[in-house]
């Protein structure tokens, strides 16, 4: 179970804010870095045999917040609702996915549909130089790639799509640093704590094991 106190997981969560503002201000993702613990790791599923993995603070500011990010400029990931277990030391973050794009036929933004999140593990750091600071351990994404991909070809199809975003469109495949097929990702899918069996709370019956 998390040492943390309610207290310092929310005042961990309000700093994670204030520096996800500043990221999507400036447009560069690497300024988060700093909030992950120097092993953590960092993972999300493009399809079930390309997966993304990042593994120590370095990968995941070059990869995670870097490779993957750049050519996303005006893109915003505004937190829509957020669940939080200090308990387990851990936090849920539901995101909408926005372009900063206006759809001229509609007036709005171009978004990805579906519901996209940040399943975080955040945990006081031990001996080395980060010790005693709140850092993230873990965190695993989800969204909706059916939905990311019609969204970015809709912005193609109405010819407001910049460079950058097209050059970003084409960081994909086995080649890309991070990107691992299952049977190679250097971490779990599953938080590894999770996965481990730390926290189950419905075992399989002796019929399904």
């Amino acid at each position: 179970m998390s040492d943390l106190t309610r207290a310092e997981m929310e005042a961990f969560w309000a700093e994670w804010l204030d520096v996800n503002r500043e990221a999507e201000r400036s447009g560069d993702w690497r300024v988060m870095a700093e909030m992950y613990a120097q092993d953590a790791t960092y993972g999300w599923m493009y399809a079930p045999d390309e997966h993304f993995m990042a593994v120590g603070r370095d990968q995941i500011r070059d990869w995670a917040i870097g490779i993957e990010m750049d050519g996303l400029d005006g893109w915003h990931y505004d937190y829509q609702c957020a669940v939080m277990d200090e308990q387990k030391g851990m936090v849920v973050g539901f995101w909408k996915q926005k372009s900063g794009i206006t759809d001229d036929a509609t007036g709005q933004e171009y978004e990805i549909l579906g519901i996209g999140g940040s399943w975080f593990g955040i945990e006081r750091q031990g001996p080395g130089p980060d010790e005693g600071l709140v850092r993230i351990a873990w965190q695993r994404d989800w969204f909706d790639m059916p939905s990311t991909a019609h969204t970015f070809m809709e912005i193609i199809k109405a010819d407001k799509a910049p460079d950058t975003l097209l050059k970003r469109m084409s960081v994909a495949g086995h080649g890309v640093p991070g990107h691992y097929h299952y049977k190679d990702m250097p971490s779990t899918v599953w938080p590894p704590p999770v996965e481990a069996g730390e926290y189950i709370t419905e075992a399989a019956t002796e019929a399904q094991a």
